[in-house]
């Protein structure tokens, strides 16, 4: 933690002193995105031990990126500020992960903020951030299910090894969950049917990760991708995509395999392997998946984030120890008919073998969504979207949820 937050200040140090440039003001890009959201979670079982989760609120992003020094190497700096502010909530039906909670009174807040900064250097086409990060790699994929953003904070390095190859290296020592506006030490996610354990202390202050990107051609990308979090588990993460005409349309795979194992303090082990294709011609997109989970444990990702899965859905991940799921799913564009922006997707998704304590079990869900994004005029790029799910399972909840959301996007 200290480290990073002398690197930090040394780079913003340097920054201060470089000479004024032009292209770091010139080249700045900012933006506001507001997103105001109506999450409601109905458990459906006699025994719940909360009827539903049901809150309203609206987040405001404003982002801010600086352009770059001039000479070879440059320095810049981005910022973020995030504000939640409650619009409807009671102690009764909170949980929903879009408001920050007062556990002591199990009362959500009025309203939450944060403000993070990001110093940049570059050296040719080398890029370091040191600060605020909200990474999508495989071995730790930032979550934005929500109100705000969930970020890092720690350093990043990405490096043009050759026009088709792209490397990348890091550290994070704290994160930022989606409901709260405090940094705090990373931990594996347990619970459910993933027999997950930590022995002794069950978090760290350290994750480390290294990764490839190769572009084989304009068809093929490989990717392999590090993760550790110091002492409780490490991670190898593979990745192929390809695609290719196919009659009037385009044919896409996607394979995907991971291996998690303990590194000190946890019984994590887990090897995760699933396959996709998909088939889109014209408005319709349609795909089948299938994922399994081998080993003594779950799949293994970090607290409060998303894993890079490909049964990754509204509610679940479908990523329970030794569980085997397959997925449906139909995309389609209503373009043609004359409404562009407006989309409408379906899946259903199932999962079994799941090993339990005394038996296997089961769960599916199934998925909605209609989204439409205003084209032009004086609301262009303000987004409507309507998710929908329904999800039960032989060990679990059963659960009901929809959620509202209304975007609107400007550029300043």
């Amino acid at each position: 933690m200290k480290k990073t937050q002398t690197f930090m200040l040394t780079a913003l140090a340097a920054l201060m002193a470089a000479p004024a440039s032009a292209a770091f003001v010139d080249d700045a890009q900012s933006r506001i995105e507001l997103r105001n959201f109506y999450f409601n979670r109905d458990f459906r079982q006699s025994d719940a031990a909360q009827s539903k989760a049901d809150e309203w609120a609206q987040g405001v992003r404003a982002y801010w990126q600086s352009g770059y020094t001039e000479g070879r190497l440059g320095f810049g700096l981005d910022a973020i500020g995030l504000l939640g502010i409650k619009l409807d909530s009671s102690p009764d039906r909170t949980g929903t992960g879009i408001l920050k909670r007062d556990t002591r009174e199990n009362r959500a807040m009025d309203e939450y903020s944060e403000l993070g900064l990001t110093a940049k250097l570059r050296l040719d086409e080398h890029v370091l951030r040191l600060g605020t990060l909200i990474p999508t790699l495989p071995v730790a994929m930032h979550n934005d299910s929500r109100l705000l953003p969930q970020s890092f904070r720690g350093g990043w390095l990405q490096a043009q090894g050759s026009d088709s190859l792209q490397l990348e290296l890091g550290r994070f020592d704290a994160i930022n969950l989606r409901d709260s506006s405090d940094y705090q030490r990373m931990s594996p996610v347990q619970g459910g049917a993933r027999n997950v354990v930590v022995s002794g202390r069950p978090d760290s202050d350290a994750f480390d990760f290294a990764g490839a990107t190769w572009a084989i051609s304009d068809a093929s990308k490989l990717s392999y991708h590090y993760g550790e979090l110091q002492s409780i588990y490490r991670q190898h993460y593979l990745v192929f995509n390809h695609s290719q005409p196919l009659g009037n349309g385009t044919l896409a795979l996607n394979l995907r395999h991971a291996d998690s194992s303990d590194a000190g303090r946890s019984n994590i082990d887990n090897r995760m392997s699933s396959a996709t294709l998909s088939w889109q011609a014209g408005m319709h997109k349609f795909t089948g998946s299938y994922q399994q989970m081998e080993g003594e444990t779950g799949f293994a990702y970090l607290n409060g984030t998303d894993p890079f899965l490909t049964h990754l859905v509204q509610i679940n991940d479908f990523a329970n120890r030794d569980e085997r799921s397959w997925q449906v799913r139909h995309d389609y564009s209503f373009a043609d008919l004359g409404l562009p922006g407006l989309k409408l997707m379906n899946r259903y998704t199932h999962g079994s073998n799941i090993e339990l304590a005394n038996s296997r079990g089961r769960e599916w869900e199934r998925n909605s969504d209609l989204m439409y994004t205003v084209q032009n005029g004086p609301l262009q790029n303000l987004s409507l979207h309507w998710r929908n799910a329904t999800y039960r399972s032989t060990f679990g909840s059963d659960i009901d949820e929809n959620r509202v959301i209304i975007g609107y996007t400007f550029s300043l």
